[in-house]
């Protein structure tokens, strides 16, 4: 099969020819269909401090089609299409008591295989796609569940007044949750306006460009200080400008997972009570409340997908998303 791997280092990814995968117990092999890029694939290969590591396959937004089982796996058959929760589990240290298997202490694997032709994954992370969604769908499961963990965490309550920081990926979702979990008017921000309708078709009353008069301009479009704001950048800076918008024992919430140190002043945030808290990760409830509700919501999620590449394309692809440009979700194809 064809794969793709990052050689350390920020060396680029090249795409190499492996051995076909077969599925151990308890496993099931995927015909991968569909990948996303995510902005964790370009940081991860960068070569910084946070990295994937020398020989590592990756790709964790994808779905695909079973084409074999391993020994004892009943809960799946031959032809089934899944998207794939791609942390897996021990299921007993203290971090996996809290169903999230991004916090696993002692993982044994990983399910991070989305960039190849074939993956082999354990049963216990895939998610049986209903027959209205699509694969182009079922890619979108995770990066829709961050969001809807996040905004889960958020505690909206009907009405709240929401800040979202950013215009990527997880953004958008935040944006498309919050409205569907009840809150009331909803302002994005964001460096420039390029995600300005995509946003408001998330779900968006008003999009804010950061500038010296933003406070007053988000307040006067929420009619009043927000209750939430969630960061979802990453980028240093972000978080203290959170925390500038919250309200009075307002939520911040951390979704930007920023891998650098972004200093903040403690006294600002307490001042006003403020809540900070920093999420990572999902649970399966995320992955299969998604699959079931997703063609129920008041958008079409596929909206953020811009391109779609083949994997032959991957290396120029991340390259190309490195710098400047015009896509918001790129789909890779493995056929």
């Amino acid at each position: 099969m064809k794969a793709a791997i990052y050689p350390g280092q920020g060396q680029p990814v090249v795409i190499e020819t492996l051995p076909d995968p077969e599925p151990a117990p308890g496993e099931v092999l995927i015909r991968v269909s569909r990948c996303g890029i995510c902005g964790t694939d370009l940081s991860m290969t960068k070569g910084a401090g946070w990295d994937f590591g020398a020989g590592s396959q990756f790709g964790h937004e994808y779905a695909g089609e079973v084409v074999a089982l391993g020994a004892g796996v009943s809960t799946l058959a031959i032809g089934d299409r899944i998207a794939v929760l791609p942390s897996v589990a021990c299921g007993e240290c203290p971090g996996c008591a809290h169903q999230n298997n991004v916090l696993c202490q002692a993982s044994p694997g990983s399910a991070m295989h989305g960039f190849a032709e074939l993956a082999r994954v354990p049963a216990a992370v895939a998610t049986r796609l209903p027959s209205v969604l699509t694969l182009t769908d079922g890619a979108l499961i995770e990066p829709m569940a961050i969001s809807l963990y996040g905004v889960k965490h958020a505690r909206i309550q009907p009405g709240d007044k929401v800040v979202v920081l950013g215009g990527g990926t997880v953004a958008l979702y935040a944006i498309y949750w919050a409205r569907r979990l009840g809150a009331g008017r909803i302002v994005v921000m964001s460096r420039t306006a390029r995600r300005a309708d995509l946003a408001l078709q998330m779900g968006a009353d008003r999009f804010i460009p950061y500038g010296s008069d933003e406070m007053g301009e988000v307040r006067e479009a929420l009619g009043g200080v927000p209750d939430v704001v969630f960061e979802c950048v990453g980028a240093e800076g972000m978080l203290g400008k959170a925390i500038l918008h919250a309200g009075p024992f307002g939520r911040v919430v951390s979704l930007g997972f920023c891998t650098s140190p972004d200093p903040v002043i403690p006294a600002l945030a307490s001042y006003k009570c403020v809540n900070v808290q920093f999420l990572v990760g999902y649970s399966m409830k995320e992955f299969l409340y998604i699959a079931d509700q997703m063609d129920k919501g008041h958008v079409d999620p596929k909206a953020i997908v811009t391109s779609t590449v083949p994997l032959t394309a991957l290396p120029e692809t991340m390259a190309m998303l490195r710098g400047p440009n015009e896509e918001t979700k790129v789909h890779v194809t493995m056929t």
